[in-house]
């Protein structure tokens, strides 16, 4: 089984400012729950109990979250709004918690690479709070879990965006290998509309496998001059094996005003129904 979900954390949000000015994008909230709680929910419902983030300056309160607030659990002890704690403290009681930091915004592949020392020698999730998933029959990260207990290798959960999208996005290429499931070949980042080879993109949510961190550890930096994800990856398909996986269910982008706001819009009409 795979025990530990890592959360790059460290980005500054820039696409929400000045609400991020001082405040993590990831503690922006859908409803009445910051997004990283929900990452965390479906990490620990895939299995995955030892979450470790990868964080930085102006990130305490992600920490502050997933610890203990006495004062206020004094206050509200016995009222009604003490119910409101009741899954950030399921999830406290259920999980470990482990923080490292990035010293400088050099890529996702830096961020992974720096969760090392937190990961270990063991296949690990990554999960990017900014995409909200929610899956259909089960969570989109137990649904990944599935395929790895069957092919052990890593997995990159992808569904079909409009050509024109197709340069916010990695994109990969590869051939069916069965149902939803692709052997993936190659992966570019965020590739021009002409030069894209297909329209399947790369969303947040990831299996790894340990050897990951050999090749990250020799890359050198991609586009924009960044560490990319996405370089490892297609040294790990040549060597021996990527999947690319068309989850069943619905994915939001809250990285984006549009998508955070139709997330809202989603758990709010699901909370009162």
């Amino acid at each position: 089984m795979i025990n530990k979900c890592l959360f790059p954390v460290a980005g500054y949000g820039t696409r929400f400012l000045p609400a991020t000015k001082a405040m993590p994008k990831e503690m922006m909230p859908i409803v009445n729950k910051p997004l990283i709680q929900y990452g965390v929910q479906e990490a620990m419902d895939a299995g995955m109990r030892q979450i470790a983030f990868v964080t930085g300056r102006r990130k305490r309160s992600i920490e502050d979250h997933f610890d203990r607030t006495y004062e206020l659990e004094d206050q509200i002890s016995g009222t009604k709004a003490e119910h409101n704690l009741a899954e950030i403290r399921a999830l406290m009681q259920s999980c470990t918690f482990s923080y490292t930091r990035q010293v400088q915004m050099k890529g996702l592949g830096d961020a992974i690479r720096t969760g090392e020392t937190l990961i270990g020698n063991q296949p690990f999730g990554v999960v990017l709070a900014d995409d909200l998933c929610i899956g259909d029959d089960k969570p989109v990260l137990s649904q990944m879990v599935d395929i790895f207990l069957k092919y052990q290798c890593s997995i990159v959960a992808i569904e079909e965006v409009p050509h024109e999208d197709t340069k916010k996005y990695g994109i990969i290429s590869g051939k069916h290998l069965e149902d939803r499931l692709f052997m993936v070949d190659a992966m570019v980042e965020k590739p021009a509309v002409e030069d894209a080879p297909s329209n399947r993109a790369i969303i947040g949510r990831y299996i790894l496998t340990p050897d990951i961190f050999e090749v990250l550890r020799d890359l050198p930096p991609g586009r924009n001059g960044e560490v990319q994800i996405t370089d490892a990856l297609n040294i790990q398909a040549k060597r021996k094996m990527v999947l690319g996986y068309q989850f069943k269910g619905q994915r939001f982008d809250c990285g984006s005003l549009e998508g955070f706001v139709a997330a809202t819009n989603y758990f709010f009409k699901t909370m009162i129904a």
